[in-house]
């Protein structure tokens, strides 16, 4: 992941959007980057239309507890699928926020209330380095991450960086006898 994201807002006002509606099961078995594309969101009604009113968005901006339900890790991909960068939202369900990371795809936790201000914008930067969302205005809203996870971020997602701390595990396996 870069340390920017920016681009085109996509505004799904929901709260509780759950697995299944991100890639319903039906849709599993089909697990192609082009099926998980096809399908994403497609357990959300009305979501041909907010896809045709915001081509090509890539920062997703959703209401609390996005990613609810089951652990299937198929969301994050989904997601990653259709070009989507990021999800800012107030709060994550605690194993979709594993998989994103783990993934390299970024889930922001913003206060509640500066969900309506996203939601009426149409475009962001985020700053991954610094934790910060800028809007077209100069609006800046902060966000906070935890270290190791942001590591996982900048360096592609946690097997990336674990792949990157070989030397370093192996020198400690040895230290201890």
């Amino acid at each position: 992941m870069s340390e920017i994201v920016e681009g085109a807002i996509f505004p799904l006002d929901r709260a509780n959007v759950d697995t299944d509606q991100i890639i319903p099961t039906r849709w599993l078995a089909a697990s192609s980057e082009e099926s998980l594309k096809t399908y994403c969101l497609a357990g959300v009604p009305e979501i041909e239309k907010l896809y045709a009113a915001h081509p090509g968005a890539a920062i997703v901006v959703a209401r609390e507890n996005f990613g609810a339900g089951s652990s299937r890790e198929h969301a994050v991909w989904a997601l990653q699928a259709r070009g989507f960068k990021a999800v800012i939202a107030p709060s994550f369900a605690r194993i979709f926020e594993e998989n994103a990371y783990n993934n390299a795809f970024l889930v922001a936790r913003v206060p509640p209330e500066s969900i309506d201000a996203l939601l009426a914008e149409r475009s962001a930067r985020i700053d991954v380095r610094r934790e910060s969302i800028s809007l077209a205005d100069g609006t800046t809203i902060a966000f906070t991450l935890d270290p190791l996870r942001k590591e996982f971020l900048l360096g592609g997602g946690f097997l990336p960086y674990m792949a990157a701390q070989i030397d370093a595990i192996r020198s400690w396996e040895k230290s201890r006898g």
